[in-house]
């Protein structure tokens, strides 16, 4: 995955190092010069510019990006300006910090594909997000271990835990599974229901979310594996 991530305060530079930290190749973008030394080391480029100008961001190879990320908290017009210069420039996922409820409306209006607002998601959580699509939460036991929440998809339906996991080649344990069960046949509503001893006998079905912990990078390898990533 490539990503750019335009202004590196205190979510934009926590969240190019995570990303960059698990592989993902990283433009980070800043108008600080001490700013973009102090993580050149750290990303696959790191460089200053003046990120409301079109042709500063092509000569970056940012309309080549997957994703960007407009995390320029200190001015919202540059901000907002960033998210239609990148809609412009084809980039096709486009996430942008906003805030306030107001600047979050705003800036889905003017085409953002997905706000984040900081107080109510982290950095970390939004690395993961990008990382892992299936990937629906995450909390940090400590740095570098954590559980994540994973949403069963196609390739492990029907499959036992002890098949995914098999604990003599795996670093990786579940420790719970989280199902969802219709109400009635022709409804709407769902009953959900937690198994938090699984066994290995146990079959994945779909819409079934697995809750997975073990070192970061065991359970990145995992996912990668096994076609999450």
């Amino acid at each position: 995955m490539k990503c750019a991530v335009i202004g590196l305060g205190e979510f934009g530079r926590p969240l190019a190092l995570k990303l960059a930290s698990q592989g993902a190749e990283v433009i980070a973008v800043d108008a600080n010069m001490d700013i973009i030394d102090d993580v050149k080391n750290d990303v696959s480029l790191a460089v200053k510019l003046d990120a409301t100008d079109e042709k500063d961001l092509r000569s970056q190879g940012i309309d080549k990006v997957d994703v960007l990320i407009a995390a320029m908290g200190g001015s919202f017009e540059a901000n907002a300006l960033v998210v239609v210069l990148a809609k412009q420039l084809g980039v096709p996922r486009v996430i942008a910090r906003a805030t306030n409820n107001t600047h979050a409306r705003i800036l889905k209006l003017i085409g953002a594909d997905e706000i984040i607002q900081p107080e109510e998601t982290s950095a970390e959580l939004l690395a993961h997000r990008l990382l892992f699509s299936a990937l629906k939460n995450y909390f940090e036991l400590i740095p570098g271990y954590s559980i994540m929440e994973i949403e069963v998809f196609k390739k492990l339906v029907g499959k036992t835990l002890a098949e995914i996991l098999p604990r003599q080649k795996s670093n990786v344990n579940c420790i719970a599974i989280k199902k969802r069960h219709q109400i009635g046949l022709d409804s709407d509503k769902f009953h959900e229901t937690i198994n938090i001893v699984p066994k290995g006998s146990d079959v994945l079905e779909n819409g079934d979310i697995v809750a997975l912990t073990g070192a970061d990078k065991d359970i990145a390898q995992f996912l990668e594996e096994t076609g999450v990533k």
